[in-house]
C-alpha cells in the first residue's frame, strides 16, 4: 500500500526541540518499510523553501537550542526514494516562485492533485 502524507500546517515543532512531527514520522515508517509520498500545501509549503535559518530563535531568556532542520529532513527523505511534492500554486501565492527550492521537491499544480490522490491507495490529512 502506498500513502500520500499531505502536510498542511507548518511548523509546529519550531518551539520545541524537534523537526516538524510528521516530516519525523514519515521518516520512521519509511525506514520501517512504508511506501510513502510527501505533499506539501498551504503553509507548509515553506519547507520548500532552501536555506532557511532557525537558529538564534528565542523568547525573553530562554533561547532555541536546538532549532528545526526541515531542508536536511526533507533532503534525507528523498534520499530514502519518498517523493516530496509542493502545490505550485501556494508557493506562488506566499511569492516564493522564484526562491531556491529543496533539491528534489517536485512541484505540482493544483488542477493535477486529483491524479496523485489517485495514485496513492491511503492518504492522511495533517
Amino acid at each position: 500500500m502506498k500513502a500520500l502524507q499531505i502536510i498542511e500546517t507548518a511548523y509546529r515543532g519550531t518551539l520545541e526541540e524537534q523537526d516538524d512531527t510528521i516530516i519525523w514520522l514519515t521518516h520512521s515508517m519509511r525506514d520501517a518499510g512504508a511506501e510513502l509520498s510527501v505533499l506539501l500545501t498551504g503553509n507548509a509549503v515553506n519547507y520548500a523553501v532552501k536555506g532557511q535559518d532557525a537558529s538564534g530563535l528565542s523568547f525573553g531568556d530562554w533561547k532555541q537550542t536546538n532549532p528545526p532542520r526541515i531542508e536536511a529532513e526533507l533532503e534525507k527523505l528523498i534520499g530514502k526514494g519518498v517523493p516530496v511534492y509542493a502545490v505550485r500554486d501556494d508557493i506562488d501565492r506566499r511569492g516564493l516562485g522564484k526562491v531556491a527550492k529543496v533539491t528534489g521537491v517536485q512541484l505540482v499544480a493544483r488542477n493535477a492533485l486529483a491524479a496523485l490522490l489517485e495514485a496513492h491507495d491511503l492518504v492522511w490529512h495533517w
